[in-house]
């Protein structure tokens, strides 16, 4: 009898297992359907539609399920900042293409505030070629309307609104939560890194001097070039336009219309007179869009020459940690190599590493600073500077020819920190768990059975003080700039790179496309080369799963803390930071 129930359950078990398999591979094989690219056809009277169906982003992800949605099966496209750069350059020079439509209602976005300022002067250059640039949405978000302001002709729907407030940066503070819990933080960064606040959400209620100083400085320099930028599409006085933003004028649509924020008042089926009047030739009534995601698909890369000469362009993308891997974050070895590849790629000419990271480990950051090192050594480097490359950000990046960062880029945080958390009194007030031990030595037990000792204070104290010596150096050595200097404008401080642009910490403000013409000029390579990404894309079962493990996880815990989720990721993020780092919590952007 036991033999037989053995036997049923085992056999339901094989049947119940293979039922879930075969359901888990229905299930990717019709998420990876969905989101692969799918070939349009463009035909002659089109018009370029950018309506936010995908998200950019700034690197390509080699997250095998990116843009999977894995609880709901929807796809959500990634449409890198290069292939967007790319197809618009195209699209200029394309008679199929008539205009381009901003019409920003899908379910995607922008992923970083430095892209929307890459992607507007992309338009900018786009109307150089004549064609048309008109926006239309029910409703502008700030962000949305940073974008739109590139336009000719701006429209909003007759009972829409729009969000024009500034900007703010808030930060939420945890120290109450952890006295309650009765967790313990140590914080160990030098006296000279008054600035460098990622600890300060642990160990203070609110905001230092220094702290509030640099990001009050720093919201009032992105404003500035975002409301100049606007003020100077639409001709509005910049007395006027802070008068407007202080008193929140424009939220109604026909206050929009009054202060020159829009040009007309429509409804969406009346672009199609607009369309008209700009001489697009209707199909039968029917105008003939193209998504950017659907034409950029359409722009192969440059294979005049297969054999021609190289610009590579290699991402740094995300928080830096230790050892090697693939996924949302920068693997200080596996970036480490991907740099010596391209080191002794005779095909490859120079070199465009864009960074958009907030730093993290010290110890990867220095594998890659030195793997820079040898790489321009030989080669042209040029650092191209997303939304933010800040802290061990900015230190992989010092070491380049030239660094370009984009206005709005978050850079600088040249400092350090190292952060203990000590859950020894939680434990035993909450859960009655305590610890006892024996030791060889006097400093062997670490925030074991009791708290750090003097001698392992200054141990800690003694690392984080000389990586801050290295990075202030390296620094200095770098940018070629007096080692007084670089004190001066470290200390952790964060500056906007427009900022950082007046104190010597970049060359020059612009974005990716620059930082490949700066490239191309320096390798001396004329017309003759063609770019490349250098991309690897994980794949087989391992990588797969390891994907879907990640992305159920996050899909439940979103599900369970929803606006909560952003807060969450920020203490995950910065408790799970090991040993000293080099990193830079804070982000700014347009909503």
């Amino acid at each position: 009898m036991n033999f037989v129930k053995t036997f049923l359950a085992g056999l339901l078990a094989v049947v119940v297992g293979t039922f879930l398999v075969f359901f888990l591979w229905i299930f990717l094989l019709l998420g990876i359907a969905g989101s692969m690219e799918k070939s349009v056809a463009v035909y002659p009277e089109s018009i370029l539609k950018i309506d936010f169906s995908e998200m950019l982003t700034d690197a390509p992800s080699s997250d095998p399920l990116a843009g999977i949605d894995v609880m709901t099966l929807q796809s959500m496209p990634q449409l890198s900042l290069f292939k967007a750069l790319r197809a618009l350059e195209a699209a200029a020079a394309d008679d199929r293409i008539k205009g381009v439509y901003l019409r920003m209602n899908g379910a995607g976005g922008i992923a970083g505030t430095a892209l929307l300022e890459e992607l507007r002067a992309a338009l900018e250059e786009f109307k150089q070629s004549g064609k048309f640039v008109v926006a239309y949405n029910e409703t502008y978000s700030q962000g949305q309307y940073y974008l739109a302001s590139v336009a000719d002709r701006i429209y909003l729907q007759p009972e829409g609104g729009m969000d024009w407030s500034g900007l703010a940066s808030n930060v939420t503070f945890y120290k109450g939560l952890l006295d309650k819990l009765d967790l313990n933080v140590e914080v160990f960064r030098p006296t000279a890194c008054q600035y460098k606040s990622a600890v300060e959400p642990f160990i203070l209620e609110k905001m230092s001097p220094a702290n509030r100083e640099q990001m009050q400085a720093l919201v009032n320099s992105m404003w500035a070039t975002i409301s100049g930028d606007v003020c100077a599409a639409r001709g509005i006085d910049s007395v006027e336009m802070r008068r407007i933003t202080d008193n929140l004028e424009v939220t109604l649509a026909d206050e929009a219309l009054k202060y020159g924020f829009v040009d007309e008042l429509l409804y969406e089926d009346q672009m199609e007179d607009v369309f008209a009047g700009l001489g697009v030739e209707s199909d039968g009534g029917d105008y003939r869009f193209v998504t950017l995601g659907e034409y950029a698909s359409q722009v192969g890369a440059d294979l005049k020459n297969i054999s021609a000469d190289q610009v590579a362009i290699v991402y740094a993308d995300g928080q830096i940690v230790d050892g090697e891997g693939y996924g949302k974050e920068i693997y200080g070895n596996t970036l480490a190599a991907k740099l010596a590849d391209v080191r002794r790629n005779e095909q490859v000419k120079a070199v465009v590493v864009r960074v958009n990271s907030p730093g993290g480990s010290a110890l990867a950051s220095d594998v890659i600073w030195r793997e820079m090192e040898l790489l321009r050594a030989e080669k042209p480097v040029i650092v191209s500077m997303g939304s933010y490359a800040a802290s061990g950000g900015y230190y992989i990046s010092c070491p380049a020819d030239v660094i370009v960062a984009d206005r709005l880029t978050l850079t600088g945080s040249i400092g350090v920190f190292g952060m203990i958390l000590d859950p020894r009194d939680a434990l035993k007030n909450k859960l009655g768990i305590t610890i006892d031990g024996v030791q060889s030595n006097a400093s062997s037990d670490f925030l074991g059975k009791g708290p750090l000792t003097p001698v392992q204070r200054a141990m800690i104290m003694r690392g984080v003080d000389r990586v801050y010596t290295t990075f202030t150096n390296d620094v200095s050595k770098g940018r070629n700039l007096p080692i007084e200097r670089v004190l001066e404008i470290a200390g952790g401080r964060v500056w906007s790179g427009e900022d950082a642009l007046e104190i010597g910490l970049v060359d020059g403000c612009g974005g990716l496309k620059t930082a490949i013409a700066l490239a191309v000029d320096k390798a001396g390579l004329g017309d003759s080369y063609r770019v490349v990404e250098v991309t690897e894309q994980p794949t087989g079962l391992a990588a797969i799963l390891a994907s879907l493990n990640q992305s159920v996880r996050a899909a439940f815990t979103r599900s369970e803390l929803g606006d909560m989720m952003k807060e969450y990721e920020t203490v995950r993020e910065a408790l799970s930071q090991q040993g000293i780092v080099m990193y830079s919590p804070y982000r700014v952007e347009l909503r």
